[in-house]
């Protein structure tokens, strides 16, 4: 039997072989049509809101204070992302009223710009100011997808510690406003606030840090308040 030169042979066979950048691809397509949502929205005056955050951090207890704050002010809908529930936009619809609508990703821990075009071909936007985004409990994932949002948000629990925008620096980038929930129990774990704000502008300069207790409702008006002039500032221009 012949010798095999196995370093030839297996130059040979990659030459032979397509490599297509998955990845890369899937990032591109997905930031053209993420584009063109957003200028989709631009012309119907809608805002669309992508939060984010790690689970448990308290995210439908937040959008439950703040939607009770602006609901008389402005129109409201929100769409909720899991893997596999519908509890999150039943708790929603429940507690403010308004126009709740779930969305199951499949299994996928992010939502892209077409999954939230779906979501939004099933709400009346022509009747709606803002819409909210609840995306899928992961601080990784999520981060890397552009939804077609106009604005990210993201919560930050103080359990999870002062130290997350190191641990997390692409999440904390893309994030317009962090909103720190739970400061009720700050006294019973190491989180330095001071801290935590030092290393969000760290990773974004401009992101606007508000310190909330969504349990007692403590902060959470300036929350509010900053959402509403957000959406009449983008209507405004519109």
């Amino acid at each position: 039997m012949p010798h095999l030169n196995r370093n030839i042979s297996s130059r040979h066979i990659m030459d032979e072989v397509k490599v297509i950048e998955i990845k890369k691809s899937i990032f591109a397509d997905n930031e053209e049509d993420a584009e063109r949502l957003r200028s989709e929205l631009k012309a119907k005056g809608t805002y669309l809101l992508n939060l984010m955050s790690a689970p448990g951090s308290g995210k439908t207890t937040t959008l439950i204070q703040t939607i009770n704050r602006l609901k008389d002010k402005i129109r409201i809908a929100v769409m909720e992302a899991d893997i596999d529930s519908d509890v999150d936009a039943i708790k929603i619809k429940q507690a403010t009223g308004i126009p709740s609508i779930q969305l199951h990703t499949g299994g996928m821990c992010h939502l892209d710009a077409e999954m939230t075009r779906q979501g939004l071909d099933n709400l009346s936007l022509d009747e709606v100011d803002l819409v909210i985004l609840e995306n899928v409990g992961n601080l990784v994932c999520p981060a890397e997808f552009d939804t077609g949002a106009v604005s990210n948000a993201m919560i930050l629990s103080v359990p999870e510690g002062h130290d997350k925008p190191l641990k997390y620096p692409l999440m904390f980038s893309v994030c317009n406003v962090v909103v720190i929930n739970k400061t009720d129990v700050m006294p019973y774990f190491d989180f330095d606030l001071d801290k935590c704000t030092e290393y969000i502008h760290m990773r974004n300069p401009k992101a606007v840090v508000i310190p909330i207790c969504a349990k007692t409702g403590e902060g959470v008006g300036r929350f509010a308040d900053y959402l509403l002039e957000e959406v009449r500032n983008f209507k405004n221009n519109k």
